[in-house]
């Protein structure tokens, strides 16, 4: 069920009301059956996988809790760990791997191909998975009280606001708000509502209508100059942004209609004066997933600096095969990793780069520099394989001048891209909810009625499923 479909807008509302007219003590069953729902009308069969891990990780986390043998409460994380990670490698590395294998085997002559095996990656397994491993990995080191109650440990895993595409909620964050009576209030209603409306126009207006002409451009690079490619490269940084953004605060949206807070998964990240703040901007979730259970278990940066190279290196290259199982998104990440360290190194060496107030000369000039480097690292994202993205950096320098096609943007599109940088810009270190909140009433509604007039009658043709949902 998407976000931006007719079955959500039934959805929602019914859940919603069925929330506030059932008594808090069972609201925890209303919430996980509607989150349940959600996720059946995918593929029915993989709620088991997310029942499974529940079950997985609520008896070792209470398991680990009762013993109080180092070794008891080590094998009990290692279950958990290898369960969810051996459940994700499965379904989502298990091809990618034997891919790899058989051409080792090729290589080096053996005529032996293990076969592929042939099912849907289960939506969200990515972002569930890691949400259960952060409440396991707590338990074991004494930072969370284990969860008794199995519904609302179960909720906590399926909550279907931000079940398949985050955010990625911390146990100690999000469990606490569902044992909590919200009596429904106008606050959380406008405000709610206004996250929703924001995130549809952001998606369906925006995100949609720039991926056709990124689809376009990377089907045949060929047929476009240099120029209309990099107009492409540039089109598909914001369609990534605004397509993941719109979700993220759809998502943050539905939860506040119930008056349960998730967490901001975006903060104007093309706004950033470097790699290290694009990251403490973009898909923050994420990037805090990695920062307390990878980064600092493997010292930080309390290690020599070969050492914290090494940390830094291996945050992104982890990070990159987490988003897809191929060598793209690996040499992307990676990419993130050299860049993040070069402009280290280069900033602390020279010392150039200083606390520029938002919107100075400086702050503006450093991010172009970021934009455009993350632009190009997203050809690697976005591209089938590392062949298709090589060949669009070489027509990138090779067809200047040439151009059998030409990369036309409607001019409608143009209005509402150049209002939506605009309210990107302005909205930086805000939120649009809080940041509406302060206009009158009747520019409030004129906000409103655009924004609803936009989504009916500009939304794009085709409905392209949100890029993160493969994930």
């Amino acid at each position: 069920m998407l976000f931006n479909t007719i079955d959500f807008v039934v959805f929602l509302p019914i859940a919603i009301l069925l929330y506030y007219l059932t008594p808090q003590k069972f609201r925890w069953v209303l919430l996980l059956t509607a989150s349940y729902y959600f996720y059946m009308s995918w593929k029915v069969e993989y709620i088991f996988l997310i029942a499974f891990s529940t079950l997985v990780d609520y008896t070792t986390g209470i398991l680990m809790e009762r013993s109080e043998r180092k070794k008891t409460r080590q094998l009990l994380l290692f279950l958990s760990l290898s369960t969810n990670l051996g459940l994700l490698f499965f379904f989502k590395y298990f091809n990618f791997a034997v891919d790899n294998l058989n051409l080792v085997f090729d290589q080096i002559g053996i005529q032996q191909d293990i076969p592929l095996m042939n099912f849907l990656l289960p939506v969200g397994i990515s972002f569930y998975t890691f949400q259960t491993l952060s409440y396991s990995i707590d338990v074991y080191f004494g930072r969370q009280k284990a969860e008794k109650h199995l519904g609302y440990f179960a909720l906590y895993v399926s909550f279907f606001p931000q079940l398949v595409a985050g955010p990625i909620e911390r146990f100690s964050r999000l469990t606490p708000q569902f044992k909590i009576k919200h009596a429904f209030t106008y606050d959380n209603l406008a405000n709610g509502l206004r996250l929703i409306l924001y995130g549809l126009f952001i998606k369906m207006v925006i995100a949609d209508n720039l991926a056709a002409l990124v689809d376009e451009v990377y089907a045949a690079p060929e047929n476009y100059s240099s120029l209309d490619i990099f107009k492409g490269l540039m089109i598909y940084s914001f369609q990534i942004y605004s397509d993941f953004y719109g979700y993220s605060i759809i998502a943050i949206g539905s939860a506040q209609l119930m008056g349960i807070k998730l967490m901001d998964n975006f903060r104007t990240p093309y706004l950033a004066k470097n790699i290290a703040e694009f990251w403490q901007r973009w898909h923050i979730s994420l990037s805090t997933w990695f920062r307390d259970y990878l980064y600092f278990p493997l010292g930080g940066n309390r290690v020599a600096k070969q050492r914290w190279i090494f940390n830094i290196f291996t945050v992104f290259v982890v990070s990159g095969l987490w988003h897809g199982a191929s060598w793209t998104f690996l040499i992307w990440g990676a990419l993130f990793g050299v860049v993040y360290l070069i402009e280290y190194l280069f900033n602390k060496t020279f010392k150039i780069e200083k606390e520029f107030k938002p919107y100075s000369i400086g702050h503006i000039l450093l991010a172009i520099k970021t934009f455009l480097i993350v632009t190009l690292i997203w050809v690697f994202f976005r591209s089938e394989s590392f062949e298709s993205a090589i060949n669009i950096f070489r027509l990138l320098f090779e067809n200047i001048g040439i151009s059998p096609a030409e990369l036309v943007i409607p001019n409608y599109l143009i209005l509402f891209f150049s209002l939506f940088i605009i309210s990107d810009i302005l909205l930086y270190n805000q939120r649009f909810d809080k940041w509406l909140s302060n206009f009158p009433v009747i520019g409030r509604w004129t906000i409103y009625s655009f924004l609803m007039f936009a989504i009916i009658v500009f939304a794009g043709v085709e409905n392209f499923p949100f890029i993160y949902f493969q994930f």
